[in-house]
């Protein structure tokens, strides 16, 4: 037995601090090839099924590598949870001396210069956005006396949803760095400094792409340099990389310049009347930018902005207006810097700007993200392989990639492509499967009957065959779909199914609470149904019979609205590929693979998974699909499916 196998054996080190531990073959071969991958610093794609515990499979041989190791999550609430919990009882089972530092966006640290700006002003929307900033203010003078860390994850007083936070926090274009008066006391800067001290430092996967960005400008890194990098959640990679390996520039930011602008004007250049009439007039000019694209939540390409005449000649105007604004700032500048940020901010934008109007641009997917208050000038690479390929072949470290969904059945190409992991010395994949009995634990459902997905009654359907499956399970279900409009559908009818029929389970809508909170009521309730688009989709869990049916109403293809993958789609079938085959069918089996596996999440756990699409059984494709998820029993009749729920829960409902 190698000394890895014995830590986890059952007897071993493991199984005696960890309440619940069982030993796994599965957990054990991951953590062996983790080992090996860091040892001789490979890249290594691993999937690993639900219940494999492939977070204490890589935190062992990380912690015993010896080297420093970065580990990235895709969720805060993941952070935290590994450095609060699992980082410190691995550590502790393992008794080895290692130092742990958790590090956030600085948008979780109270900024004390602006939190001070913030209370000095006293400006609020409302006597609850008062009250909350006087909350803040005794809880940074805690943090300064070694109460907290400044994380407002730590102020339990206010919610982290409160509109208030940001003028207590700062942003990438507003901090004012080492000419900030309270530099030296910064909460951000105290977390980076033990980032940078730290043997394991525990990130999340926005903050890491910023760190490679910042440093591809020539800017300070914000991570430390690691002999290993672990992703946890890497189905996540390539959208995040593409969000940051682009460029943008918001409504939003440019107003905010304007805003701040005029307030350092205000207390450092009050003899200059020029630069607060020009704030006015610059504002306006991005709102006029808004103004020129009508209606919200849209997604539109280079190809749509010309349905909106009045769009470009908005856009050159606040050019215009950002050049006269920059002018000003420069020569006001050397009086305080807060103004010398504005002009570097405006500088910032004014380039992005060009950037986004130069049509030169290669490779980038050029479109406007339209939303209620502000639009985004967004600029999107094609593929991010070429860029995240030379992040790897430049440093000598290991790369571990894991989650429960990267692979196709058992391919893993799609993602190795998208990242660029061509290299075949050095790349490796690898696969296990979850060690529940889904056969014993779960039945997939597709009903009979079910109209086509694009039909205007599709909804009605899913809500009518559902709801014999909810009686049977005596609520307990999560209806996940691919839109909001589907969502918001189903919702209402629900609603009016609910009153006819006098039930009295919990009916519990996205976007009516907190995600946290509408969990935290979920599993209170043990009987509710909760109805979710995309963000109950993923990085849900909820064990035991609280969850017993997952509906999902879709195949969850992207929408064909989404400009970014239309351009790809599009590059793919012009070079002569199979867009739909090698492109759409893997993203959506991916994508259903994170929704299914919010049924089964531990040994105990029983439940239906209906998938409503008739084209699970009716198209070709649909038994690759079928194929990729888990190997439960399937059936097309509802009394087996409500059989299967009611025998399991008879005594519970």
């Amino acid at each position: 037995m190698t000394p890895l196998q014995r830590i986890f054996a059952p007897d071993g080190p493991l199984a005696q601090a960890i309440p619940g531990f069982r030993h796994r073959e599965q957990q054990v071969q991951m953590a062996e090839a983790i080992e090996s991958a860091i040892d001789n610093y490979r890249v290594l794609v691993a999937e690993a099924g639900t219940g494999t515990g492939k977070t204490v499979a890589y935190l062992v041989p990380a912690l015993r590598s010896g080297g420093k190791v970065i580990i990235s999550t895709g969720t805060k609430t993941l952070q935290d949870q590994l450095f609060h919990r699992d980082l410190p009882m691995v550590r502790d089972a393992l008794g080895v001396p290692v130092t742990v530092a958790l590090l956030k966006g600085r948008a979780n640290y109270v900024c004390l210069h602006h939190l001070d700006t913030a209370v000095a002003e006293g400006r609020f929307m409302s006597r609850e956005d008062a009250k909350h900033v006087h909350a803040i203010k005794r809880f940074a003078d805690q943090g300064l006396a070694g109460g907290n860390t400044g994380d407002k994850a730590e102020c339990g007083s206010v919610p982290e949803s409160a509109s208030v936070w940001a003028q207590a926090t700062s942003t990438r274009e507003n901090c004012l760095g080492t000419q900030c008066s309270r530099h030296g006391e910064c909460f951000l800067m105290n977390a980076r400094k033990k980032a940078l001290e730290a043997d394991v430092l525990v990130v999340n996967h926005h903050l890491f792409f910023a760190d490679l960005v910042l440093s591809d400008e020539g800017a300070t890194e914000l991570l430390p340099a690691c002999n290993t990098v672990i992703f946890d959640e890497a189905h996540q990679l390539p959208e995040t990389a593409s969000m940051f390996f682009g460029e943008s520039v918001s409504t939003t930011q440019l107003i905010e310049l304007a805003r701040d602008t005029r307030m350092a004007a205000i207390e450092h250049a009050k003899d200059f009347a020029a630069l607060p009439d020009a704030c006015v007039e610059l504002d306006r000019a991005v709102r006029d930018v808004r103004i020129a694209v009508p209606g919200e939540n849209l997604k539109l390409p280079e190809s749509a902005i010309s349905r909106f005449p009045e769009f470009f000649p908005a856009l050159t105007a606040l050019q215009e207006k950002l050049t006269e604004f920059r002018a000003l700032l420069e020569s006001q500048a050397e009086r305080a810097p807060e103004i010398q940020n504005c002009l570097n901010r405006a500088d910032d934008f004014a380039q992005r700007i060009t950037s986004w109007r130069d049509t030169s641009y290669q490779g980038f997917v050029r479109w406007l993200d339209v939303f209620h208050q502000g639009l985004v000038l967004q600029l999107t690479p094609l593929s991010v392989a070429d860029p995240f390929q030379k992040q790897i072949e430049g440093r000598k470290q290991a790369w571990i990639m894991t989650s429960a969904t990267l692979a196709v059945k058992t391919d893993f190409s799609l993602y190795q492509r998208e990242l660029g992991l061509t290299d075949e010395e050095r790349v490796r994949t690898a696969g296990w499967a979850s060690p529940f009995n889904y056969e014993e634990q779960a039945l997939l459902y597709v009903p009979e009957q079910m109209p086509e997905p694009n039909s205007s009654e599709y909804s009605l359907a899913v809500v009518e065959k559902a709801l014999p499956l909810i009686e049977a399970s005596g609520g307990r279900a999560f209806l996940l779909f691919t839109s909001l409009r589907a969502m918001d559908r189903a919702t209402d009818l629900l609603r009016a199914e609910w009153e006819k029929r006098g039930w009295e389970y919990p009916l519990l809508k996205q976007g009516e609470g907190s995600r946290s909170e509408l969990l935290e009521r979920f599993r209170a309730a043990g009987n509710a149904v909760l109805i979710g688009s995309q963000s109950f989709w993923e990085g849900v869990d909820v064990k035991g019979e609280a969850l017993s049916l997952v509906v999902i109403d879709k195949l969850p293809f992207a929408p064909p609205d989404d400009p970014v993958m239309a351009a790809r789609i599009d590059a793919i079938n012009q070079a002569g590929g199979n867009a739909f085959m090698d492109f759409q069918l893997p993203h959506a089996i991916i994508s259903l693979k994170q929704g299914a596996g919010r049924l089964i999440r531990d040994e105990e756990d029983r439940g239906v998974l209906m998938i409503c699409d008739p084209r699970l059984i009716s198209k070709p494709y649909g038994k690759r699909i079928w194929q990729s998820l888990p190997g439960m029993k399937r059936t097309r009749t509802e009394s087996e499916a409500q059989l299967f729920l009611s025998t399991k829960f008879a005594n519970l409902t």
